[in-house]
């Protein structure tokens, strides 16, 4: 280990005085981890608003920390991992479900910082395969241990770094088994050096299933045994942080990669598909769901967790992204992100600690594909006229001019009121030619 020499231990020391931390925590790099759920909607959480399902440990986490309700991902499972690992939107680093190999993820940047780092579950940034240069290992993760992609056809194979192991197709065994290796993981880490958690569940992507101790337990039928089952182990990664002694020292995020599939044509499907059994999510209410650029599609729960450093039982509406995961990792680490490109996201330290309550961002650009769908800028979003929807993703009412929506009075998107703000929808607009024209070059990139 690096001892720093006499001069600078004091310098330290008179450094942490001055602003009220102890020299034991003032330069202690924190740990990060993230579980990123899969296709779970706004309104599948307990605390989120849920009637049905039951999430004793997300609640417990959001009274333990941060509550975000204006959260945003992106519309589908993989261009919402590359826009989460990047910090750039998914039209600059490949469009789809794969990555460039030259574009620098929060595993590279956390690594350089000198962080183990791993990635445990669903990766999706490769196009679901083998592909050289674009696996975990060569994307910053020290280990890996999942799945290339999701289990759409009610399969996965697994693989241990760059190793193909066993196919199976008990879903229901898949949450236990990533926890496993997470808590693995975790442990070996207990004496040495920081590190990245990167947990990435299967579930609750259809199809979806619940191993035998939590099916049938919950009033939620199918999908709320398996948002129950995630829920249980997500706190036996809590508990295990605690009981290592690294929870005061870590920083833990629970969100979902998109919206849900509620469409009712999806629901109807999933459920005949699942033995009569509800399958899919719930958007609590927001229009649209996964694969739309309404709110239903892209914002979703999201907790941050950090004893000591994260308030504890705060709600905010600030507007955060997965976008802004990088760059605040980055920031909290003393690492350093890349500047010889674009960051979409912005550094939310301020807001994660409590010492800013508006948050680093008032704007957020909402695409699908590479053709850029709205505009929100506080309170307000501009939806303009489109042309791409994902094929699960039917828009019925259709945008053939702009409409304005007040987020803060009408977060479900009801009511169109462009006509009585139009000096809101012309400077909206402005914002929204100038992303549109500055996208116009973005390509889809293939592998």
């Amino acid at each position: 280990m690096t001892r720093l020499p006499l001069s600078a231990l004091i310098a330290c020391a008179l450094l942490s005085v001055a602003c009220g931390t102890s020299p034991d925590t003032a330069h202690e790099r924190p740990n990060f981890v993230i579980v990123f759920l899969d296709d779970v909607g706004y309104g599948d959480l307990a605390c989120y608003g849920s009637q049905k399902n039951s999430t004793p440990r997300f609640d417990r986490m959001a009274q333990e920390g941060t509550r975000f309700t204006s959260f945003y991902a992106q519309t589908v499972c993989g261009p919402s991992r590359g826009a989460l690992m990047t910090g750039r939107h998914p039209g600059r680093v490949g469009g789809g479900w794969a990555v460039r190999p030259d574009e620098v993820t929060a595993a590279e940047v956390l690594g350089e910082a000198g962080y183990a780092t791993a990635a445990i579950g669903k990766w999706d940034m490769s196009r679901r395969r083998p592909l050289q240069g674009l696996l975990p290992n060569d994307q910053g993760f020290d280990y890996f241990f999942g799945t290339l992609g999701a289990n759409d056809n009610g399969t996965v194979t697994f693989w241990r770094d760059m190793q193909q192991l066993e196919t199976t197709d008990d879903m229901g065994s898949l949450t236990k088994r990533y926890t496993d290796e997470a808590i693995g993981f975790l442990r070996r880490q207990q004496e040495g050096e920081p590190f990245f958690l990167y947990l990435a569940h299967t579930m609750l992507h259809v199809v979806i299933g619940a191993s035998p101790e939590f099916a049938g337990t919950t009033d939620g039928d199918l999908y709320g045994d398996t948002l129950a089952e995630v829920d249980h182990h997500t706190g036996r990664v809590l508990d295990e942080l605690q009981a290592l002694g690294l929870a005061d020292n870590t920083y833990v995020l629970l969100t979902s990669d998109n919206g849900p599939w509620s469409q009712p044509e999806r629901v109807e499907r999933y459920f005949e598909s699942h033995g009569g059994h509800l399958a899919t999510g719930d958007s609590g209410g927001l229009r649209g769901a996964k694969g739309s650029s309404w709110e239903g599609g892209v914002r979703v729960p999201a907790i941050l967790w950090g004893p000591g450093r994260v308030p504890a039982g705060r709600e905010s509406d600030a507007i955060v992204s997965t976008l802004d995961v990088m760059p605040t990792f980055a920031a909290l680490a003393g690492a350093t992100p890349p500047e010889d490109r674009i960051l979409d996201g912005v550094d939310q330290s301020a807001l994660w600690h409590g010492e800013a309550g508006s948050g680093a961002r008032d704007t957020f650009h909402y695409f699908v594909q590479m053709e850029l769908h709205a505009v929100r800028r506080g309170r307000w979003k501009l939806a303009m006229p489109r042309e791409k929807f994902h094929n699960y993703a039917p828009d019925v009412r259709a945008v053939e001019s702009p409409q304005l929506y007040d987020l803060e009075a009408d977060v479900n998107e009801t009511t169109d009121v462009a006509s009585q703000n139009p000096e809101i929808v012309a400077e909206l607009g402005g914002l929204y030619e100038q992303m549109r024209a500055e996208s116009a070059d973005w390509a889809p990139w293939e592998p």
